[in-house]
């Protein structure tokens, strides 16, 4: 057993020697001028779509009493048309949930717990993204990318911003930024090319012991969509029930397992700050 630990030190010493190299180079290479200027324009050209529909996959970490750190994964659609209809699905270990919005009427309905909230709510979508975010287990992933302002949202705190270099997800190549503020590390990789959409989007919290993270990737882009007219309109399954817009009712679309506290989860996309 001791030969093996001392042969797994010797096999990765030069591995993070290596990467402490590098890591130590970023500081002279990297610019913040260059990653604020690859963000805007990512969020700009987002922001100017009229309609988008998209795939995510998004992991969420626990930190447990005893310092375990648990990972929860979901996966999910988004379909949007600006200025005021949006559509999403998440589907996890713990949540198979969705959330309709039709410019006048907010629906969130739980496909596991058979039941739905739903709430008259005129207004954009900045609008609702707000509202959602401020419920319990109403926050959606990646929701900051989506408003229509989408830079300011997310540079508003910013104290440190770098151009990593480049890499890649899902076989296609992106500009790696990083940015930081009090709260929070966080990362995003974004297209190269004509088409700079947002592929993956990592936040580090720092506030909390094990300084758990939330993962999203983004996949599937189509800024072309064409939406069915029908696709922003909720119609209950008949085996499902209306209740209130309540917290305690709100949670059962979390993608994290009942019992888990707020204390013991990282903060979700859109609430990073």
């Amino acid at each position: 057993m001791a030969a093996r630990k001392l042969f797994g030190r010797l096999v990765y010493a030069p591995a993070i020697i290596g990467s402490a190299i590098a890591l130590s180079s970023i500081g002279s290479i990297a610019r913040a001028d260059d990653a604020a200027q690859i963000l805007k324009t990512a969020t700009d050209y987002i922001a100017g779509q009229q309609s988008i529909s998209a795939k995510f996959d998004s992991d969420i970490e626990i930190i447990t009493p005893d310092l375990q750190k648990i990972q929860f994964s979901s996966s999910g659609q988004l379909r949007m048309q600006r200025p005021d209809k949006l559509r999403i699905r998440r589907t996890g270990g713990y949540v198979d949930a969705e959330m309709i919005y039709d410019g006048k009427t907010l629906t969130v309905y739980g496909n596991n717990a058979k039941s739905y909230v739903q709430a008259d709510d005129p207004g954009n979508i900045d609008h609702i993204i707000d509202v959602l975010q401020s419920s319990a287990g109403g926050a959606t992933p990646g929701a900051d990318l989506l408003i229509s302002h989408p830079y300011e949202e997310l540079m508003a705190n910013v104290i440190d911003a770098k151009h990593i270099g480049q890499g890649v997800v899902d076989g296609v190549e992106c500009e790696h930024l990083a940015f930081r503020d009090v709260d929070t590390d966080w990362q995003i990789w974004i297209e190269t090319g004509a088409r700079p959409v947002i592929r993956k989007y990592v936040i580090t919290s720092k506030t909390l012991a094990g300084a758990p993270q939330y993962t999203l990737r983004i996949k599937d882009w189509n800024t072309d969509a064409i939406t069915e007219a029908d696709a922003f309109v909720f119609k209950p399954p008949s085996d499902t029930m209306k209740v209130s817009l309540a917290p305690e009712n709100m949670m059962q679309f979390d993608e994290l397992p009942p019992g888990t506290t707020a204390g013991e989860k990282t903060g979700t996309i859109g609430e990073k700050k």
